[in-house]
């Protein structure tokens, strides 16, 4: 890893999981890490709950888009996560790559979105221990 690690979360539309992922990496790891984010099908704007749902955290995702996953963007990276939804990525020796198995918060009430931001939370504070 070089000095100053970079983090790619992928997801299928880049608007919901990845982004409360980006999110608190942002936050949480400052000027430590470099946060990356995108998918393999972009959806043409973020979920609106997920969105709502960061806010309560003092996090504003509002200003992200989703963006398209670049082969160049797997090759800048130290740790690729992927949120549990079938997303591949091009595989390059010396990365690390992480599954998260997460429910998919499209269609979901802010209760239930609100459970899978605690639980990315949880996963992101552990991977950024582990940077």
């Amino acid at each position: 890893m070089t000095d100053t690690p970079t983090v790619l979360f992928v997801c299928v539309h880049n608007a919901g999981r990845s982004q409360m992922a980006a999110g608190y990496l942002r936050s949480l790891g400052g000027e430590r890490v470099r946060v990356l984010s995108a998918g393999s099908e972009p959806a043409a704007s973020l979920n609106p709950v997920a969105v709502a749902a960061m806010a309560e955290e003092g996090i504003d995702i509002a200003g992200s888009t989703p963006a398209l996953l670049d082969v160049d963007d797997v090759r800048a990276s130290d740790v690729v996560v992927t949120m549990g939804c079938g997303d591949t990525c091009p595989v390059f020796p010396g990365k690390r790559y992480e599954d998260w198995e997460l429910t998919d918060p499209a269609g979901r009430g802010i209760e239930e979105v609100r459970v899978i931001r605690d639980d990315i939370r949880a996963r992101v504070e552990s991977l950024l221990g582990s940077l």
